[in-house]
């Protein structure tokens, strides 16, 4: 293990989610680092298997509020590549996270003959946990993203609207119980 991974890994799980701001000119000199040194392959079984399961975004170069990390709101993606499906769900920590959300589901797919391309399509929006109202959602662009770090524990990616995001697992969340069906 990296002594570069291991300092990021280390921002980003002991900092208070949104407290990593502070050290945005750090935490891109250690993606870059590691995107070098480490690149993701999502062309064999093994990288997609890594990719499989619920991230929590750590880390976020974007201005936008939907990106946002902060102390009082889980930003979680789901991920099931094998079922084509991934969702973006944003809920309270805790307990109370469970009773309500507001979720986005896609379809997801790695691009053929890509080491690290996954193309999204985004499908429906809304609101997620005990009373579930979701509507289509009109995608007039193509969405990707770049995995270009990958592992058990870290995930760094980049979109195609040039935001750079730090992942980091949650084994503690079943993907079953999260992707709605």
């Amino acid at each position: 293990m990296s002594n570069e991974r291991l300092e990021l890994l280390e921002l980003l799980r002991l900092q208070p989610r949104g407290s990593c701001n502070r050290h945005s000119d750090r935490i891109r000199v250690l993606i870059g680092s590691l995107e070098r040194s480490q690149p993701a392959d999502l062309s064999t079984p093994q990288g997609i298997a890594q990719l499989e399961g619920v991230w929590e975004l750590r880390w976020s170069s974007s201005r936008q509020p939907y990106l946002a990390v902060a102390p009082w709101l889980e930003n979680l993606q789901c991920l099931s590549p094998a079922q084509g499906r991934g969702m973006n769900l944003l809920r309270a920590p805790g307990p109370l996270g469970a009773l309500t959300g507001i979720a986005v589901e896609a379809s997801i797919a790695i691009k053929e003959g890509s080491r690290q391309r996954v193309e999204v399509r985004f499908q429906r929006g809304g609101f997620a946990g005990r009373l579930q109202w979701m509507r289509s959602v009109n995608q007039s662009f193509p969405a990707w993203l770049d995995i270009t770090v990958l592992d058990d524990d870290l995930r760094i990616c980049r979109g195609n609207a040039g935001t750079l995001f730090a992942l980091l697992r949650r084994s503690d969340l079943r993907l079953s119980d999260l992707l709605l069906g």
